[in-house]
Formats: C-alpha cells, structure tokens, sequence
C-alpha cells in the first residue's frame, strides 16, 4: 500500500455499508405503499381498475431503461414486479385462479405475472379456473393455451367459447420437467403420473428409460408429484419446487424431449374487471371464427389479412361439436385491435364468418 492510500474496507466494514443500504431502502418502501395506498383509495372512489398491466409494463421499461448496471435488467424487473405486486395488495388482494395444487407450472406462470403477494385459488383443472374467474371467485385466471412441443391445449381453446372471459396478457414459460419420487433410484418405477401434455413432453425419455412404465394422466404435474409421495413404485413429472412441496427426490433433471419447451400461459378476466389493454407497440389478436361449409370458405378467410398486411402467427382448427363436420378456427394475428390495419382486416373477416369472436387484444409475453 502506498503511503497515503485509503486501506480497502473490511469485510465488517462492507456489511455494516450493506445494513445501512438496508435500512434506507427499506424506509423508501414504506414511503411507496403509502402513496400505493393513496393511490388505491382514489381507484376505489373513481370505481377503476386496481391492476393495470399496461401500467405495470411502463414502469418495468422505465425502470430498466435507467438502470446503471451492475444489476442485470431481468433481475430489476423482477424486483420491481415483487414491489409493485406487495404495493398491489395493500390496495386491494388480488384473486387469481390457477391449476393446483401448489408447485404447478400454472402457478409459476402466475407468480411471475402479478408477483408473489396475489392470492392464489388452486383448481382442480381449467374448468375450474375458467368457472372460477367467469363467476367472479377469482378476478384473473391462469390457464395454459400452446406448448411448443404438444401444441394446442384443445381444453382450454374450447372453454373460450363457453365462457365470457378475454384475454388480457400472457406469460412464456420455459418448462423444465423432472423425474420424481420417494426414492433417488430409477429401480422399480411401475407408474409415472403427469398431466397429458408433460407426458407427451417427455415421450422420448420415458420410452427410452422407462419403456414398462404406465403412464398414468393426472389433472396437473403437481398432482401426479402429489401422488408419487404417496406410492413407493410411482413417480411424477413435475418442477423442482413441486419435488420440494411434496418431499421427492429429483430422480433426473430436464427430461423433457426439447430442450427448448415453453408453454403459454393467458391471463383471462371478465371484460367487466379490466378492459381490453391498449397497444403496447408487441401486441396478439387472438379470435375464433367459423365459416360456412362451402368450397374455398378457408381461403376467403385469410384474404383480408393479407390485403391488409396483418401477419397470422397461429392457426388452429378444432371440432365444432355440432356432429355437422364443422370446424372452429383459432387465429392469433400480429397487432391490437386498436390498430387501424387490424381493425380494418376484422372487419372484412368478420363479414365472412358465421361465428366470430374475438378472445382478446394483448401485449405478447417475453
């Protein structure tokens, strides 16, 4: 050390730098649900809304645009959803519905959409949780709709039919499955319990490790890791936190089939609980549609889309159960509704459809 030259604080020194941090942030928190409070009280006199993603997204990009480092953007955002989601609850909890029992995918798509201080209800599956949101138990619901291996979630695009619910956001999910049970062996695993869509994740591996196995659908992967706590010979395909829930081992990690497995996740409401967001500049249009029964009617369909340059990212057919060979369309388009190219190729589809429906205008998940 040269002479004059501060000597480096100690590792005593450091930390008691770090508790007075604490105890600053930690006031200036206090200080922001106090305003959050005042907030909520101005949201209840004027009857709005007291989630607003759109609102929330501001201030994450806001956020993240000044951030000077050394903090990684992704880690600020997170932080910054838990503050605002703890804030949220001081103005009013809010009820979101997602698959149970705890340690789902659905609840972690949830957790990172409205924050850990959301009062979670656990369902049984999505009916439940569309029935739940419908009927006002819960003011959100979380349902899966695509995964990028399985496709489609065909339960779910049926109950948007069914139900008044839309769409008002959505989570991309990277799904990781794990093998899991009492023991940390694979010897004598005679069932593996999952939902349909993880056991269809996870084909390849289970066909090559356990070719004898009975594959065994369960309503969620947190329930056949519920089960597999219960049966020495049986096992789960489900998260690490369900493994911690549930008191399993982690027999084998990320055995899914592709490495890169997401699902989507909508947030669903009634219209009546929080409108259509407006633009966000990344934003899905997703409807259902049906069209009469006549040579070229599928074609015809897609025409106001191309004439009007609106890019079709997702197109699904599924039985219209009328026993008449007729199809719904599932379409996501790229764009709002709001949007003047959008509202125009609408317009003109809607004119060549016998049953139209829009699901919700929204901004795309990360």
């Amino acid at each position: 050390m040269t002479q004059g030259a501060q000597p480096a604080p100690s590792l005593a020194d450091l930390r008691v730098q770090i508790d007075q941090l604490d105890a600053q942030l930690l006031t200036l928190l206090n200080q922001r649900a106090h305003l959050a409070e005042a907030v909520g009280d101005i949201k209840r006199a004027e009857g709005s809304p007291f989630f607003r993603p759109d609102r929330v997204a501001q201030v994450l990009e806001k956020i993240q645009a000044h951030n000077p480092g050394p903090l990684k953007n992704q880690h600020v955002a997170a932080i910054w959803r838990e503050i605002m989601s703890a804030c949220l609850a001081l103005e009013a909890p809010q009820r979101v519905a997602v698959l149970g029992p705890v340690g789902t995918f659905c609840e972690q798509a949830a957790i990172e959409f409205f924050g850990s201080a959301a009062e979670l209800i656990y369902c049984n599956n999505f009916d439940e949780v569309f029935h739940a949101t419908s009927a006002g138990t819960a003011q959100y619901g979380v349902v899966g709709v695509e995964n990028s291996t399985e496709g489609a979630v065909a339960r779910s695009l049926d109950l948007f039919l069914r139900t008044p619910v839309h769409v008002i956001g959505e989570v991309s999910l990277l799904v990781r499955h794990n093998l899991l049970r009492q023991s940390a062996s694979l010897e004598g695993i005679e069932v593996v319990l999952a939902h349909p869509q993880a056991l269809g994740q996870c084909q390849e591996w289970l066909n090559k490790h356990l070719p004898h196995a009975e594959r065994r659908a369960v309503a969620s992967n947190a329930e056949g890791a519920r089960l597999a706590a219960t049966h020495p010979a049986w096992a789960g395909l489900a998260s690490e936190r369900a493994a911690s829930e549930f008191g399993l081992h982690v027999v084998a990690h990320a055995i899914q089939d592709e490495a890169y497995n997401r699902t989507r996740f909508a947030i669903i409401t009634l219209p009546q609980t929080l409108a259509t967001p407006p633009a966000s500049g990344k934003d899905c249009t997703s409807l259902v549609v049906s069209v009469p029964n006549k040579p070229g009617a599928v074609h015809d369909l897609l025409m106001p889309l191309k004439a009007n340059g609106v890019s079709m990212t997702r197109f699904e057919s599924r039985p219209a159960k009328s026993g008449q060979w007729e199809y719904n369309f599932y379409i996501d388009l790229d764009g709002h509704i709001s949007q003047p190219h959008v509202a125009q190729a609408l317009k003109e589809l809607q004119s060549l459809c016998a049953f139209y429906k829009v699901i919700g205008s929204y901004p795309v998940g990360a």
